[in-house]
């Protein structure tokens, strides 16, 4: 039996072959360390592409790998049609290139650090998302965000409170614990790549005949 997605849970009028996968997670779950290490596993593989998010802030050692634009820069790149969709968070300016929307509309899988409120912004323009969710144990969460010394314990407790939140939208998600070891988490999300991929496949294939 062909392992793909179920229909009802793809976008109604899609036109696109591919898919676009869009990691969230709260503060602290790891999204940019595993999307590094899917990263190092598939850069060579030319059906998938890691997508950089252009932010309107500097580059640094303890944020994403992101395209970093003054307000300027960012307003000019949306004007030229630079950007597939932008939204505001957190007082910065976000922006996925149009680049990956021509990957998934050319049937590739895209991987995208996502963004809550962006969520219909983002189906509306690509059709096809999926949703990997990443979960952490409260207990481990709590010790990571004391670990990395940027926040004081209320805001730590305030930032466990958003987490245990359910995700409000009816996207496919899939859930993938990354309390553990970084294989771990990394393997699983690697099977559900694989098979995203093989119904990407499938449906440029049936598109084509």
């Amino acid at each position: 039996m062909a392992n793909v997605l179920p229909e009802h849970l793809m976008h109604p009028v899609d036109a696109q072959r591919g898919v676009l996968v869009l990691v969230v997670g709260p503060s602290g779950s790891g999204k940019d360390t595993l999307i590094s290490w899917l990263r190092e596993r598939l850069s060579l593989d030319r059906r998938v592409m890691f997508v950089r998010r252009t932010v309107t802030r500097p580059a640094d050692a303890n944020s994403e790998e992101h395209v970093s634009l003054d307000e300027a820069a960012f307003l000019d790149t949306c004007a030229r049609g630079g950007f597939a969709v932008t939204w505001s968070a957190h007082g910065h300016q976000y922006g996925l290139p149009v680049s990956a929307l021509h990957h998934v509309r050319n049937g590739g899988l895209a991987i995208a650090n996502g963004a809550r409120r962006a969520l219909d912004d983002i189906e509306a323009v690509f059709g096809n998302v999926v949703i990997v969710r990443l979960g952490v144990e409260e207990g481990v969460l709590r010790e990571r965000l004391r670990s990395r010394g940027r926040e004081g314990g209320r805001d730590i407790e305030q930032r466990l409170k958003a987490a245990a939140m359910p995700l409000d939208t009816h996207l496919p998600i899939i859930e993938i614990d990354n309390s553990g070891p970084i294989d771990e988490a990394g393997y699983r999300f690697l099977r559900e790549l694989d098979r995203l991929l093989k119904y990407t496949a499938q449906k440029s294939s049936a598109m084509k005949s």
